[in-house]
């Protein structure tokens, strides 16, 4: 006869850096993790645990005592939209990443379109993986051991609406800059508690649910698999 092996597994501490409104760190919390966010700006609608902090800072500081980072630096450098009108930014690639790997930690960087020559080895998450009426292709880089093979990539059939233009039937929206429809975008990307600010720069929970549950299955033993 057999018994149940009883393995559970301590819960998993997360750092969600630059979380701004919390897409990335919602996911994870879905997915199990207990995830505290650090952003230098106050986020009042970030809805879980949260530090008022240079995420540089803090991650050189604490950034050792989770077993899990995710970083989404600020991604105006490489947008597109800003670049059109002559706004600079910092690029904070190289330095985040610098910071990740001192820690020791495995994990994960976001970002756009726009960073991908700057990002290694990226893996792209799209809103059609997870079943979003929305595009909104996102890429990460990830490290300290942990690796990603990205979900199929459904061909992109339904058309987009026009920027910052109502969502027309049968559209995807683009979710970005002074876009129209808040109440919907808010629903096509699971994250009812933002509002437009949160919503142009953050990942849907769906991807970082996936990512979640990735790290955790890299996490299981031969022997726990076979239980």
């Amino acid at each position: 006869m057999t018994h149940p092996t009883g393995i559970r597994r301590p819960v998993v501490r997360a750092l969600d850096l630059y979380c701004c409104q919390g897409g990335a760190g919602m996911g994870y919390n879905h997915a199990g993790m207990d995830v505290t966010g650090a952003d230098i700006t106050a986020q009042p609608r970030y809805p879980l645990s949260f530090h008022q902090a240079d995420a540089l800072d803090f991650v050189a500081k604490f950034g050792s005592g989770f077993d899990f980072i995710h970083a989404s630096p600020p991604c105006q450098h490489d947008s597109d939209c800003q670049r059109l009108q002559g706004n600079s930014h910092p690029d904070l690639i190289g330095p985040t990443r610098e910071a990740l790997n001192a820690t020791g930690r495995p994990w994960v960087m976001e970002n756009v379109r726009g960073a991908v020559a700057k990002l290694r080895s990226p893996v792209m998450l799209c809103g059609t993986m997870f079943g979003l009426r929305t595009y909104r292709h996102r890429y990460f880089e990830t490290g300290g051991g942990f690796t990603l093979t990205p979900p199929a990539h459904p061909a992109h059939v339904a058309p987009q609406a026009k920027l910052g233009r109502p969502v027309p039937p049968g559209h995807f929206g683009q979710y970005v800059g002074n876009f129209s429809g808040v109440d919907q975008a808010r629903e096509v990307m699971g994250v009812p508690w933002m509002n437009r600010d949160g919503i142009r720069e953050c990942i849907p929970p769906a991807y970082s649910e996936w990512i979640d549950r990735a790290f955790l299955a890299s996490l299981t033993t031969p022997a726990e698999a076979a239980a």
